[in-house]
């Protein structure tokens, strides 16, 4: 069984924001080639939600409220390391964020922004395609909405 933390950012210790922001920028900087700003202000309103494995930061993603980012809650920043893939840690991770987003913000909507690759992915999750393709630091990407069971 997998032993997840959720912390906001406040709550967490400066090795393990070293960690989350030393894969993020492994995996988002370095491996896709984006040159981008990944501390873009958002990460004191988000949750944190992450796992290890033998040690070493392993998944992690970020749980963002309403109005931050969209207008619904979203989960951002996905990331499982290369020594983690292909374990199902990744399918296990946002199993694992949508849990806590349902607990943060329950019945409520959330919209994400998927690489378009990833979109049958998180289609076995319940979302669907929200937005026409649109380019993201020259990667395709589209938003994505799972509904909620608010009316």
């Amino acid at each position: 069984m997998t032993a997840w933390r959720c912390a906001r950012l406040d709550e967490l210790s400066a090795r393990e924001v070293h960690d989350i922001l030393q894969a993020r920028s492994a995996v988002f900087v370095v491996e896709q080639a984006c040159v981008f700003q990944d501390m873009d202000g958002a990460d004191p309103e988000c949750w944190h939600l992450f796992t290890h494995r033998d040690g070493e930061l392993a998944a992690y993603c970020r749980l963002v409220p309403a109005g931050l980012k969209y207008a619904e809650p979203s989960v951002g920043r996905v990331i499982t390391t290369q020594a983690a893939r292909g374990t199902g840690l990744g399918r296990a991770l946002v199993a694992e964020a949508l849990a806590r987003a349902a607990a943060l913000w329950p019945g409520t909507a959330v919209r994400i922004g998927a690489q378009r690759y990833l979109e049958r992915f998180y289609g076995g999750f319940g979302f669907v395609q929200a937005s026409e393709p649109y380019d993201e630091d020259g990667i395709v990407h589209i938003e994505m909405l799972r509904p909620g069971d608010r009316a």
